[in-house]
C-alpha cells in the first residue's frame, strides 16, 4: 500500500508541472522496520503446542423421569388428544419419561504436570459420561474428572500417563492491556489451532459470571477453543479461554479467558478436596452509582453497598448494618459489588477477615468470621468415586432453601448399582449414614467406606422420612472373587 501510494503521488507532481522536489521515499525499508516489529510466535508454539490436548466427551443415552404433565385431565379429553394426533408423553414401566439421546461435544485443555493433570473449563466436562483425551502425536488417554467447579468454569481432568509436555505456568496478576497474547486449541475440531491478538481488557465484568475477573482479548477464539490456554510473549499461560460475545455462534472480536492465578487456586482445592470451599458473609449487595454516591455523600461511587444483611449471617454475628459501604476487605480496595464478592469467595470458610466500611460519613472497622457458602457443587474425584462405586449414588450439597428445610444432608444427583436397587431415587435428600448425620460429603464417605455390607440410610422425600437398608458393592472385588 505505502509503495502504490508513493507512485501516484509522484505521478501528480509531474503531470501538474510543480517545481517542488520530493523527498524520495524507501517504502521496502519501511515495510521491514515494521515486520520487524510484529510479534513471532513459533519459539511459542514449537514449545508449547505438545502440551495443549483435544479432548472429546460422550453424554451417554439415557433415561429421565418425569411428572405425568396431564396429571388431573379426565380421560375422555385425553382420548381425544391421542385421537387427533397430539403429541404428549405416553408413561413407560417406571412412569412418564423422556428418552435423551446420546451426545458429543468437544473441547480443549492443557496439560500442566507430567504424570497427566489437566486443567480445562468445567463446560467441557460437564455431565460426561466418557472423556477421551488426544495429543498432538496422536495417542489418546481415557480421562477422569478430578474436580469440577462450575462458578468459575474450571476443572480438572487426569490421564495416565508419564513424561508428558507440560505448558509453562505465568502470573495474570501482570498482564498489561495492550500486550499480545496468543491461543492454541481445538476450534471446530481442527486440533492445536494457533491464532493471536492483543489483551483488550482485564478484571472484565460479566452479568453472568460474579466469581471471575476476565481477561478480555481479540484473539480468535470459536467453539472448541474452550479450555485453551492463553499465551503471553514469555510463552507461559495466563489465562484459560472460557467464553466469547456473539450475535452469531461465531468469534466476533471479543473473547473471555479465566486469568490462571485464579484457575490455579480452584486447581488446588479441587485436587484436595473435589470441590471448591468458599466462604459466606451473608449480605445482598449492590455497586454504588453515581447518584448513590451523592446521596450518601461521597465524592467517588467506589464500594459495595450492604442493602440487606441475612440473619444468623457472619455479617450480623460481626456487626455489620444495612446502608454501610464496603470500601476494604483484608486492606484490599473494593470498587464495585463484584470486587467483595470475589474476595469473600476465595476466603475460606471459618477463616477471619478485617472489613472496611463507611458508615453515615465515617470510617469504620469490623472482624468478621465467615461461614461456608452453601455446596451445590456435585462431589468429584477419588475420594467421591470410591463412595459411589460402593453406594452408587453422585450427591451434591444443600443450596440456602434446602438447608432451611432439612439443616444437614446431601442431595442424591444420580442413583443406581446398590442405591437404586435399594429405591433410592434422584432428589431424595441422605440424612444419615448409618446412623450418623451427614454434614458434609468427608463424612459420607467416611461412612460408607466404613461399612461393611449393608448400610441403613435415612432419606428425606416429598415431605416424609424413612430408611432404607442398602446393600453394598465389596470394598475390593478382585478379593471377594477369590
Amino acid at each position: 500500500m505505502k509503495k502504490t501510494a508513493a507512485a501516484a503521488a509522484v505521478t501528480f507532481a509531474f503531470v501538474a508541472g510543480s517545481l517542488v522536489q520530493t523527498s524520495p521515499i524507501a517504502p521496502i525499508t519501511s515495510a521491514h522496520a515494521q515486520q520487524a516489529q510484529l510479534p513471532d510466535f513459533t519459539k511459542l508454539v514449537e514449545d508449547n503446542g505438545k502440551a495443549v490436548v483435544s479432548i472429546q466427551v460422550t453424554q451417554k443415552a439415557a433415561v429421565r423421569k418425569n411428572a405425568n404433565p396431564f396429571k388431573g385431565m379426565p380421560k375422555d379429553k385425553l382420548d381425544e388428544l391421542r385421537r387427533f394426533g397430539f403429541p404428549f408423553p405416553f408413561p413407560g414401566p417406571d412412569g412418564f419419561e423422556d428418552r435423551m439421546p446420546e451426545r458429543k461435544g468437544q473441547g480443549s485443555g492443557f496439560i500442566i504436570s507430567p504424570d497427566g493433570l489437566i486443567l480445562t473449563n468445567h463446560h467441557v466436562v460437564d455431565g460426561a459420561d466418557e472423556i477421551k483425551v488426544h495429543l498432538t502425536d496422536d495417542r489418546e488417554f481415557n480421562a477422569k474428572v478430578i474436580g469440577s467447579d462450575a462458578k468459575t468454569d474450571v476443572a480438572v481432568i487426569k490421564i495416565d500417563g508419564k513424561d508428558l509436555p507440560c505448558v509453562k505456568l505465568g502470573n495474570s496478576k501482570d498482564v498489561k492491556v495492550g500486550e499480545w497474547v496468543a491461543a492454541i486449541g481445538a476450534p471446530f475440531g481442527l486440533e492445536n489451532t494457533v491464532t493471536s491478538g492483543i489483551v483488550s481488557a482485564k478484571s472484565r465484568n460479566l452479568p453472568s459470571d460474579q466469581f471471575v475477573p476476565f481477561i478480555q482479548t481479540d484473539a480468535a477464539v470459536n467453539p472448541g477453543n474452550s479450555g485453551g490456554p492463553l499465551f503471553n510473549m514469555k510463552g507461559e499461560v495466563i489465562g484459560i479461554n472460557s467464553q466469547i460475545f456473539s450475535t452469531s455462534g461465531g468469534f466476533m472480536g471479543l473473547s473471555f479467558a479465566v486469568p490462571i492465578d485464579l484457575a490455579l487456586q480452584i486447581k488446588d482445592e479441587l485436587v484436595k478436596h473435589g470441590k471448591v470451599n468458599r466462604g459466606r458473609l451473608g449480605v445482598m449487595i449492590q455497586t454504588m452509582s453515581p447518584e448513590l454516591a451523592k446521596s450518601f455523600g461521597l465524592e467517588k461511587n467506589k464500594g459495595a453497598l450492604i442493602a440487606q444483611i441475612q440473619k444468623g449471617s457472619a455479617a450480623e454475628k460481626a456487626g455489620l448494618q444495612e446502608g454501610d459501604i464496603v470500601i476494604l476487605f483484608d486492606g484490599k480496595g473494593i470498587d464495585n459489588a463484584a470486587d467483595l464478592s470475589r474476595a469473600v469467595a476465595s476466603a475460606r470458610p471459618d477463616t477471619e477477615h478485617n472489613v472496611k466500611v463507611l458508615r453515615e460519613g465515617k470510617e469504620a472497622e469490623v472482624k468478621v468470621k465467615l461461614d461456608a457458602a452453601a455446596d451445590t457443587s456435585v462431589a468429584k474425584g477419588k475420594a467421591a468415586e470410591e463412595a459411589r462405586g460402593r453406594l452408587g449414588v453422585t450427591v451434591r450439597g444443600l443450596n440456602d432453601e434446602e438447608k432451611k428445610k432439612y439443616g444437614d444432608g446431601l442431595v442424591v444427583v444420580e442413583s443406581h448399582g446398590p442405591a437404586s436397587e435399594a429405591g433410592i431415587k434422584e432428589g431424595d435428600v441422605l440424612l444419615s449414614v448409618g446412623g450418623k448425620k451427614i454434614r458434609s460429603f468427608e463424612q459420607f464417605k467416611d461412612a460408607v467406606n466404613a461399612a461393611d455390607k449393608t448400610l441403613a440410610l435415612q432419606v428425606a422425600r416429598d415431605g416424609s422420612r424413612t430408611f432404607l437398608a442398602v446393600k453394598l458393592d465389596p470394598k475390593d472385588k478382585k478379593e471377594e472373587k477369590k
